[in-house]
């Protein structure tokens, strides 16, 4: 999250491999976990896939109740991400069965965002922005807010898909409170020296403005950012930046 994507995964191979050494199955588990919480923040629902696929058989054959509600939250996203399935949403909401049935609170937010995340791409908003309400009521309860840059701008692209798919006449009044949204997405990000996350909120809102005629404030906004990063040019934030910045040039 703090913009060093490939440092994240190194590491993260280091956990799984001193994990192997031990043959200890919960510290295997939990290292599977993270790592696949590190694809996905890096957006590689290939690797995602494979990572949650380990992990729930490792969980499945110990019995570990959390690590197999986070190994179907985790698959059910990269299922979305990669096929638009509605099986994604159907693992994703089992998981998050199981993860609640546990009474955990820990890292809800993050994977309610994912089910609203699947549930933009599947062309369901209403669904989508319901988990984002329960994730924001979690995040004011338990305080924990790792997430919540990225929870305002998923709500942001959900109301701008909203406002697409039902060609509502309240258009420019779901524009604000998008806009409003990836706002509240930059300063959380920035407030937090997020630089992936503000990275995410930056492109949405660059999007937003250029869609509005203004590509001139698009690119000072997204450029500074784009350029702060020494790492992880091969992941889909960085290429999708770099893509928007030589559309603009």
């Amino acid at each position: 999250m703090r913009g060093y994507p490939a440092r994240a995964r190194t590491h993260s191979d280091m956990a799984q491999s001193l994990a192997r050494q031990l043959a200890y199955p919960f510290s295997l588990a939990r290292t599977l976990h993270y790592d696949t919480l590190a694809c996905q923040l890096c957006r590689d629902a290939p690797a995602v896939r494979d990572q949650a696929d380990a992990a729930l058989t490792v969980a499945t054959a110990q019995s570990f109740a959390l690590a197999q509600a986070t190994g179907l939250i985790t698959r059910g996203w990269a299922i979305a991400v990669q096929e638009h399935s509605p099986e994604g949403l159907v693992q994703i909401r089992q998981g998050l069965d199981l993860y609640r049935s546990t009474g955990a609170e820990y890292q809800r937010p993050h994977y309610l965002t994912l089910l609203a995340e699947a549930s933009g791409l599947l062309g369901q908003p209403e669904g989508g922005l319901a988990a984002l309400d329960e994730a924001l009521t979690l995040i004011e309860k338990t305080g924990e807010r790792y997430y919540a840059a990225e929870l305002h701008r998923q709500r942001g692209e959900l109301l701008l898909l909203r406002e697409a798919t039902s060609h509502s006449a309240q258009g420019g009044r779901e524009q604000h409170e998008a806009e409003w949204c990836f706002q509240q997405a930059l300063g959380v990000a920035r407030q937090q020296q997020a630089k992936s996350l503000e990275l995410r909120a930056a492109m949405s809102l660059a999007r937003l403005w250029q869609q509005q005629g203004k590509r001139d404030e698009a690119r000072a906004l997204l450029a500074p950012i784009y350029g702060w990063f020494t790492e992880g040019f091969d992941t889909a934030d960085l290429q999708e930046a770099k893509a928007l910045l030589d559309e603009w040039s």
